[in-house]
């Protein structure tokens, strides 16, 4: 029964860590936008990397 005087108050602390914990990164906005990292992987950034006779589209003329 004593440890619930040291139980307690170590739960009261770190439940008020959590609360301050949640209000910092909503102020510091870190959920603005929750979408925009989702979709960055559908993005294309590697097409220095296909290989000239690979690639589809306007710039390729020597398939006419």
């Amino acid at each position: 029964m004593e440890i619930l005087f040291i139980l307690i108050p170590i739960a009261i602390i770190l439940l008020g860590f959590a609360i301050w914990a949640f209000f910092w990164s909503v102020n510091t906005g870190q959920y603005d936008d929750l979408d925009s990292p989702a979709h960055s992987i559908l993005f294309d950034d590697d097409e220095d990397m296909i290989p000239d006779d690979a690639k589809q589209g306007k710039n390729n003329s020597s398939r006419d």
